[in-house]
């Protein structure tokens, strides 16, 4: 332990604090003993702690302990290989008691297992979640730097099998070493094991259709076997066969035609029965088959779409005829399809997922829509506030156009245990969706069971719609099943509803817990114009017993194993409902606001009998309208695609005149084809490669000087969606970064926008890139000791090996010491002595009478030494003869002199009895001193006082004299 000091220059000014010191004893006359030296010992000390606080005093121990992280790398590549966990316990059995050691785990991320302590690693073992996908030694070693002690000896031991993909491990080592840090390196074997590998899966991005193109497979093995290779196209096998492979790198070869145009991803997969890593069995690619346009038609109604379907054949436009249900579950399917065309398809059959896709694909990668018009379709079939609503042109709701009939709605909604996990959470949305639809005239109730009804909506109108939906979402699961209760209770509710039109939903993914007669309640409901629709979600509903309901109370049943059809379904119940959507009065459509479309229809055309009614958005273009006036035809710009809404059938049922019209074939197509993607040859092409969990995608454009803003919108296969805006590197070339945590095919659509008008487009074109497994599963045969062994080099470490644990706290110990400031400390201390030293200076405090008190208040007598009572009796004296150097002649009185030797006497007096009183004998009787203001009283006339008798009165000139002598006495004092 020791003293040092950060600015010590500042100790010279100890040398005039002497100086100072002295002259504050000399000058100091004012303060008389020890007051006199106190403050001038307080004065001095003060200074003194100044002084050592600007010259940074601290106080230090020297230490001499090691700091020691353990960096290791638990990547999936380190997984077979546990030797260094009896490593880590046994190389801390060397340490001394001092020095501390602490873990941190590596792969992607960096986490601390353990910080630093002096405990050893016998107890310790890994808990610590981290991304196992990739090898970032370089984070793990920057972790650890940055989490050294200043006081101890540092040092890093990395413990890895050397299979870095990400970062940078050598940059990161010059890091330490300019922070004085050397690594230790404990290289661990790579296990052999038998590992097959699909290195590459290569073909042509660009085909055309009926194009034959060869398909390269590029496999690593560690063994030589037979096994199988499977190839797919959109996850249909398009080859199947078996392969053999030996040790080392093997190459195959595949041919293929291009059939069909569009997008298409491929994927080919390994099959060893000896293969110990299913990791690195699977790469992807990707192709755009260029070829005439193909539309995908999904029809509602089996071999309704005829008509279309002749409208496209007569077009030459290829087409695929499939119900909703064969809708694909996969982003990059849609993108084979130059346009979707919806006829007539209830949204009850198309999954939440599905219509996300849908939606998308035309927002996003110019994908064309059209809706053609059905008693399915629109609101009647459940669009209200569905993804596909957004990317139509239309409203599915009436916005206040025409009078419908009231309506009185109540929602009977299972509850129960069962209904939880996203169930009962789609339910609400259901409901509240409907609500959404309904207006203020109309009636809502809301009803939840379980073992028995509770009343979440009472019935009444939609006057407060927000706090409707508010009651909704509180719903929670909890309890049985009972659906005859609930159902009775909201019939006798209903009928103290007020409406036209009277309906009862009911929802419910199980059994009831009683079996009851419900032909009486539904003929009940009948009688009173009531109807009541069931819905069963699951393979756990009554479907028997709830088909019944529905089918005794005129309404309609629902089975669904997709709950994200739930909102559809009840959306579409509210407007079943209403009936007057579909307007079935005959009329000529009015040509309206399309000019590009005039030469189409500018000539008149045929009547419509029937057509579902919307309400056009506020920037759509409407082409034909109805009287109402309602689209009939209208279209829009949305994102990236175009969509159309037809709100007419295309069967002929109300439209039979257009199906007779020799012009039907070329307007439907001309039509048809206006939704096509508008995508022209781009200057600019896309490349992307991976780097460790980052894909960089680079942009160039093949026209010189091309200058403008580009950005990227990412979709992956579960609709994930990154929005990128490239950065500039050179005129026309462009890049950006893409974080990506798992392998497969990306759909990237290029927007380049003119960099002085931003609405300006110099360019737009879709494409995809692919992400291959991690590196990590990479059947690497290159040997990494010696990056190892030059980062121990570069850092001043040394190369461990596991026959030896001890060597970690081998080696050299290099002092240091640990400093702790002392000025705050020392200030504070200054502050104290400066408050003391002011009460030093101002307050004189009379010492031998508060001893006198004390003495007297704990019940004792003060006995003081003869010699202490001589000296008294001197001062006295010396008072009075002081008192009367200082009285002016002539200005004393013989009374004044009088009473000022009657004072000094009878101070005398009371010092002398003090001196001579015996012990014990009470409290000391003292009376006033003549140098506290009040003159000592003659005996004579203390006696007078006492009987009562005439006091003696004082001259003023004696008072006065009186008041001066007391004013030089106290200023001896001071």
């Amino acid at each position: 332990m020791g003293l040092q000091f950060k600015e010590p220059w500042f100790l010279l000014l100890l040398l005039p604090l002497i100086g100072f010191a002295v002259w504050m004893w000399r000058t100091k006359l004012q303060l008389l003993g020890t007051r006199k030296a106190l403050a001038v010992g307080l004065r001095t000390t003060i200074l003194l702690l100044l002084i050592l606080s600007l010259s940074g005093i601290q106080w230090f121990v020297t230490l001499e302990q090691k700091a020691v992280y353990y960096v290791v790398d638990r990547s999936d590549s380190m997984q077979s290989s546990k030797a260094y966990e009896p490593w880590l316990k046994a190389s801390t059995d060397a340490k001394a008691k001092d020095d501390q050691v602490g873990v941190i785990s590596t792969g992607l991320d960096a986490i601390v297992e353990r910080s630093l302590t002096p405990q050893s690693l016998n107890e310790f073992s890994f808990s610590g979640q981290i991304n196992r996908q990739f090898s970032n030694l370089a984070q793990g070693l920057q972790l650890a730097g940055s989490m050294m002690p200043e006081q101890s000896t540092p040092r890093v031991v990395l413990l890895t099998d050397g299979n870095e993909n990400v970062g940078d491990l050598l940059r990161q080592g010059k890091l330490l070493k300019d922070k004085g840090i050397p690594v230790d390196i404990l290289p661990l074997p790579k296990s052999v094991k038998k590992d097959v590998s699909i290195d590459s899966l290569k073909l042509p991005d660009k085909l055309y259709q009926g194009e034959k193109y060869t398909l390269e497979i590029a496999i690593a093995s560690t063994f030589a076997g037979t096994g199988e290779l499977r190839i797919y196209e959109e996850n249909q096998e398009i080859s199947k066969q078996s392969v053999t492979v030996e040790r080392g790198d093997n190459r195959f070869v595949l041919t293929s035609l291009a059939k069909e145009a569009g997008f298409h991803r491929y994927r080919a997969e390994l099959y060893f029965a000896e293969d110990e890593q299913a990791e690195n069995n699977i790469s992807y690619a990707f192709s755009r088959v260029t070829g005439p346009p193909k539309v995908l038609v999904v029809e509602g109604v089996t071999g309704s779409s005829g008509n279309i379907e002749s409208v496209l054949k007569s077009s030459f436009i290829g087409y695929e005829v499939i119900p909703p249900e064969m809708l694909s579950r996969e982003m990059a399917n849609y993108a084979a399809y130059d346009s979707i065309i919806l006829n007539n398809v209830s949204a009850t059959r198309i999954s939440g997922p599905q219509m996300d896709m849908i939606e998308t694909a035309v927002s996003s990668y110019g994908i064309g829509l059209m809706m053609l018009g059905g008693e399915d379709s629109y609101g009647m079939g459940g669009y209200f506030k569905t993804p596909i609503e957004k990317a139509l042109p239309v409203y599915m709701d009436l916005q206040g156009k025409r009078e419908i009939p009231s309506l009185g709605l109540i929602l009977v909604i299972d509850r129960s245990g069962s209904m939880g996990g996203g169930k009962l959470e789609l339910a609400k949305e259901a409901a509240m969706r409907t609500v959404e639809l309904m207006r203020e005239k109309d009636s809502v109730g809301v009803v939840a069971f379980d073992s028995t009804p509770w009343w979440v909506v009472e019935p009444q109108k939609l006057t407060d719609r927000k706090k409707v939906l508010e009651q909704i979402q509180s719903i929670q699961p909890a309890g049985g099943t009972e659906i005859f209760t609930a159902v009775d209770e909201a019939y006798q509710r209903m009928l103290k509803v007020e409406a036209q039109r009277k309906h009862i939903i009911l929802l419910t993914d199980g059994q009831s817990a009683t079996n009851q007669s419900y032909e009486q309640l539904t003929a009940n409901m009948l009688k009173n114009n009531m109807t009541l629709s069931s819905v069963a979600v699951g393979e756990g509903s009554d479907v028997q017993l709830l088909e019944s309901i529905a089918k005794m109370a005129k309404g309609r049943f629902y089975y669904t194993n997709d709950q994200s059809t739930l909102p559809a379904i009840f959306s579409r119940e509210a407007v079943m409902m209403a009936r007057t959507y579909i307007v079935d009065q005959p009329f000529i459509p009015a040509l309206g606001q399309t000019v590009e479309w005039k030469g189409l229809l500018g000539d008149g055309v045929p009547k419509i009998n029937a057509y579902v009614a919307v309400t056009p958005k506020e920037t759509a273009e409407v082409a034909l309208m109805s009287p109402e006036p309602d689209p009939l035809l209208a279209r829009w710009q949305y994102g990236s695609g175009r969509s159309v809404a037809w709100t007419s059938d295309i069967t002929g049922k109300w439209s039979a005149d257009w199906i007779a019209w020799d012009r039907f074939s070329n307007v439907f197509s001309q039509i048809i084809k206006w939704t096509f993607p508008q995508f022209q040859a781009s200057p600019f092409t896309l490349t992307s490669h991976l780097n460790g969990n980052e894909a960089s995608l680079d942009i160039k454009s093949s026209l010189p000087g091309i200058q403008g803003d580009v950005q990227a919108s990412i979709t992956d296969d579960t609709l994930g969606k990154t929005e990128l805006n490239l950065s500039p590197t050179a005129p026309g070339e462009y890049e950006s970064k893409l974080a990506v945590q798992k392998p497969g095919v990306y759909l990237a659509k290029i927007d380049v926008k003119d960099a002085t008008d931003k609405e300006k487009s110099l360019g737009s074109f879709t494409t995809g890139f692919v992400i291959p497994y991690s590196p990590e599963y990479k059947i690497n045969p290159v040997d990494p000791t010696g990056k190892l062994k030059q980062l121990a080099e570069l850092t001043g470490g040394r190369l461990l090996s596991l026959e030896r644990p001890e060597e970690v706290f081998q080696g050299e110990v290099k002092p240091k010491r640990q400093s702790h400031d002392m000025a705050m400390p020392l200030l504070i201390v200054a502050l104290l002595l400066w408050l003391l030293d002011i009460a030093v200076r101002r307050l004189s405090i009379p010492w031998e009478r508060v001893a006198v008190l004390w003495t007297a208040r704990s019940g004792r007598r003060l006995q003081p030494e003869p010699a202490a009572a001589a000296a008294g009796i001197e001062r006295l004296r010396q008072r009075k003869r002081l008192a009367g150097l200082a009285r002016p002649a002539g200005a004393a009185s013989s009374d004044g002199a009088t009473l000022l030797e009657r004072g000094a006497s009878a101070e005398v007096a009371d010092a002398a009895a003090s001196a001579s009183a015996p012990a014990g004998a009470g409290a000391v009787q003292s009376s006033p001193r003549a140098g506290d203001g009040a003159p000592s009283m003659p005996p004579s006339a203390a006696s007078n006082r006492a009987a009562g008798g005439p006091q003696p009165q004082a001259p003023a000139a004696s008072e006065q004299t009186m008041n001066r002598l007391l004013a030089a006495k106290n200023r001896k004092r001071r």
